[in-house]
C-alpha cells in the first residue's frame, strides 16, 4: 500500500468538524471559499443562495478540518423549499466538534436570535465570527457591540473578521483549529469537497441565474446536469433551467434569448476556471410546476441530500 493510501488512517493532532451557522446573507459561503483558498461554495448578495450543506476541507500538516457551510436559518417561508433549507442548517449541527456563529458587523435582528437560539443545546465551543469589520466605518463602535453579543452566550472566542477582505482569518482558523480533538482524517489530502463535479457545475449556472435575475425570480429556479462529457480538452455540458410556472419560462430567457446566452457565458467562464479546459455549454429552460413546494419534486432535484 503506498503513503497517500495510508494518510487517511494516520492521526493528527486536530480532526473534526466546523458547522458554520448563521441567518442568510452574512457571509457563510463567502467565509468558506476564503478559508480554503477556492470557490466550493456559489456565494451572492441575495439571502438563500446556498440551499445545501457543502463540506469544504482545509488541509493542514498536522490538522484537517471539514467546515461546514449551511444555508441560512430563517423564520420566514413556509414552502417545502423553505422548509428543507432550515433542516439542512440544523442537521450540520449533528456530531459536530465546533460551531462558528457568523453575524454581520453592527447588526442583531430576529434571523440572528433564531441561529443562536438553535445553539442553546449544542455542547461543542461556539465561536462568535463578526463579519463585514471593513464596512464599519468608525471601529470606536465594534467594541460596544461586541460586548453587548458576548452577553448573549458564553462563546469559546469572539472573532471580528471581513471574508470578503479576507481579514483576521488566520486568528479565526487557528481558534477553530485549537478545539478540534485529535484523530485521522477525515477526507484523502486531494480532496476538498463532499460535492461532486455535476453538483459544482450546477452550481455555478444557478449562481449566474441569481445575479442576471435579481429581484425577478430570485429563488423559483433550480438547475439540473443532464450531459456531461469530457475529452479532448474539451467538456460538453448540457443543463437544464428548471422554473416554476410558464410565464417564467420568457424571463429567464430574455428578448431574443439574450438573457440565458449571458448566463451561460459568464458560467462557462466559471465552469471553465473549475475544469482548466475549454467548455461548450448548452441551456435549457423547462417548467416544473411549484417545484419549491413540492416534496417529491425537491427530491428528483438533489434537495436534501
Amino acid at each position: 500500500m503506498s503513503a497517500d493510501e495510508q494518510q487517511p488512517f494516520v492521526a493528527l493532532e486536530h480532526s473534526g468538524l466546523c458547522a458554520i451557522i448563521g441567518r442568510p446573507n452574512v457571509g457563510k459561503s463567502t467565509l468558506l471559499n476564503a478559508l480554503l483558498g477556492e470557490k466550493v461554495s456559489i456565494a451572492t448578495r441575495k439571502p438563500q443562495t446556498t440551499r445545501h450543506r457543502i463540506l469544504g476541507v482545509l488541509h493542514q500538516e498536522q490538522a484537517q478540518v471539514v467546515w461546514v457551510d449551511t444555508p441560512g436559518l430563517h423564520a420566514r417561508g413556509q414552502r417545502a423549499l423553505n422548509r428543507e433549507l432550515n433542516r439542512a442548517a440544523l442537521a450540520a449541527l449533528e456530531e459536530i466538534d465546533v460551531v462558528l456563529l457568523v453575524t454581520r458587523a453592527l447588526e442583531w435582528g430576529e434571523e440572528d436570535e433564531r441561529a443562536l437560539a438553535a445553539l442553546a443545546n449544542v455542547s461543542a465551543p461556539v465561536i462568535l465570527a463578526i463579519n463585514q469589520v471593513d464596512r464599519v466605518a468608525d471601529k470606536r463602535q465594534l467594541l460596544p457591540h461586541i460586548e453587548r453579543l458576548s452577553e448573549l452566550r458564553e462563546f469559546a472566542a469572539v472573532v471580528p473578521i471581513s471574508a470578503l477582505r479576507r481579514r483576521n482569518l488566520d486568528r479565526l482558523q487557528e481558534e477553530v483549529v485549537t478545539r478540534l480533538p485529535p484523530g485521522p482524517p477525515l477526507f484523502p489530502h486531494d480532496q476538498i469537497t463532499d460535492r461532486d463535479v455535476g453538483f459544482r457545475l450546477a452550481e455555478l449556472i444557478r449562481e449566474q441565474l441569481i445575479v442576471a435575475l435579481g429581484d425577478e425570480l430570485p429563488y423559483a429556479t433550480s438547475v439540473q446536469i443532464q450531459g456531461f462529457e469530457r475529452g479532448g480538452g474539451v467538456s460538453k455540458i448540457a443543463a437544464l433551467i428548471w422554473v416554476e410556472r410558464e410565464a417564467q419560462k420568457p424571463i429567464v430567457i430574455g428578448e431574443r434569448g439574450k438573457r440565458l446566452k449571458k448566463v451561460g457565458s459568464l458560467a462557462r467562464r466559471e465552469i471553465e476556471q473549475l475544469l482548466g479546459e475549454q467548455v461548450h455549454l448548452e441551456l435549457w429552460v423547462k417548467v416544473k410546476a411549484q417545484w419549491s413546494d413540492d416534496a417529491r419534486a425537491l427530491r428528483e432535484l438533489g434537495y436534501g441530500e
